[in-house]
């Protein structure tokens, strides 16, 4: 692993040495461990806290300078791209026409990709729902049992590749048509209502206690999420700036799918 890396490292120095096969052929073994999970382009490290792993974006980025835009066939679809579609799955996997995984990206054993789409550089852990029209960009973190409802997108962030892509840790549950860009981070079994946009500077504030917390970039274990909008002052006058908040926090008891919607009817929470 470590001379995969140094090979890496070498050629995002000086690109010159792509034409050489080593270099090639190093970038080609970093996206196929990517595509059978073997790589993560970002994993938590012993004290829980997320680590990216720049060295694999950089590997990404070169293969894109590797590849060639040509024809793909899937079925009576025809396509034109650098990168193929991944063909290797889990026996359980379901991939829902038209649903497209793109080659280097990862899904686990028992994930339903409905008519998505998923990145290159992505990881999608065990038991995922992915469900219409969401999109999952490159890079991605999802973990176990996360449901993605339609609709939602969930940023890429591959540049810089020191950046840390968007992470949905496991147990999360993303309502429909939600955006989450700009390497946000969503706690276990965090609830985000739907039609919610959390970015990397926007405010989520805790409003459950006397006093509010805020958070920028990251939902805390089991925060319940909706949109929000709090008052700036601006030269022209007062204004409503978009936030999110915090209205309550998931249980133990919660886990129960009934138990669950019931508490989320009685937070009024969309999803």
């Amino acid at each position: 692993m470590f001379d995969l890396e140094s090979i890496i490292q070498e050629a995002w120095a000086d690109p010159v040495r792509l034409t050489q096969p080593p270099y090639q052929e190093a970038i080609e073994q970093v996206i196929a461990d990517l595509d059978e999970g073997r790589l993560r382009c970002a994993a938590p490290g012993p004290d829980g806290n997320w680590i990216v792993q720049e060295w694999v974006k950089k590997a990404i980025l070169l293969y894109f300078r590797l590849r060639k835009a040509e024809p793909i066939t899937a079925g009576s679809l025809r396509f034109r791209d650098k990168i193929p579609l991944k063909t290797k799955y889990p026996t359980d996997v379901r991939i829902v026409p038209p649903g497209v995984v793109r080659y280097g990206s990862y899904v686990a054993p028992g994930v339903v990709v409905m008519p998505a789409y998923v990145n290159i550089g992505a990881y999608v852990g065990e038991g995922t729902m992915i469900d219409t029209w969401a999109t999952i960009g490159s890079c991605a973190q999802i973990g176990k049992g996360v449901h993605i409802s339609g609709g939602v997108g969930i940023g890429g962030v591959l540049e810089p590749p020191q950046a840390r892509p968007v992470i949905i840790e496991d147990g999360a549950f993303v309502g429909s048509r939600c955006i989450i860009v700009e390497g946000v981070q969503v706690g276990e079994k965090a609830i985000i209502g739907a039609g919610t946009i959390l970015t990397a500077s926007m405010p989520i504030i805790d409003v459950t206690q006397e006093k509010p917390v805020e958070y920028r970039g990251y939902v805390p274990a089991r925060a319940v999420v909706i949109s929000g909008m709090r008052e700036k002052v601006f030269s022209a006058g007062r204004y409503g700036v978009p936030c999110a908040l915090i209205i309550g926090w998931r249980r133990s008891e919660h886990d129960d799918k009934l138990a669950l919607n019931a508490f989320l009817r009685d937070l009024d929470v969309p999803v």
